[in-house]
């Protein structure tokens, strides 16, 4: 068991997820991975981020937890730099065998349509959104 951070990054009707493909299976995650010694789960969410995706994120609030081997922290997050797609962690070595790694971008819309993991994120990043096309507006 080990507790992860990950991130929930919105750019207007888009969330960043990673898809995933594995043993024949087809599914999507929000990008992120353990936490290392020491590090709290925003540390590891901004480290782990920035090595699947390429991109220096800052979190800004919980968007809740999910005990899957170990406690797994979801982050809304927004890019504060870098580019996306750019990613250079070892889930990017094809020695691995552990399946592919693609970082996209997925219309929230489609959220509940795919096979996103943990779904209870993703139904909350829906509500969050208020089942609508656009990302809230948090500058107010």
């Amino acid at each position: 068991m080990r507790n992860r951070g990950a991130a929930v990054i919105v750019d207007m009707d888009q969330v960043a997820v990673i898809k995933r493909t594995r043993n024949g299976a087809e599914y999507y995650v929000f990008p992120g991975g353990g936490m290392e010694d020491g590090e709290s789960p925003e540390q590891a969410t901004i480290r782990e981020v920035f090595e699947e995706l390429g991109v220096h994120i800052k979190t800004k609030e919980s968007l809740g937890t999910v005990q899957f081997n170990g406690t797994q922290h979801y982050f809304i997050a927004e890019i504060i730099g870098g580019v996306f797609g750019t990613g250079a962690g070892e889930e990017f070595e094809a020695d691995r065998n552990r399946g592919t790694y693609e970082p996209m971008w997925m219309p929230i819309n489609q959220l509940l349509s795919v096979d996103v993991r943990p779904i209870e994120i993703a139904e909350k990043l829906f509500k969050y959104n208020g089942g609508k096309e656009h990302a809230p507006d948090k500058t107010n």
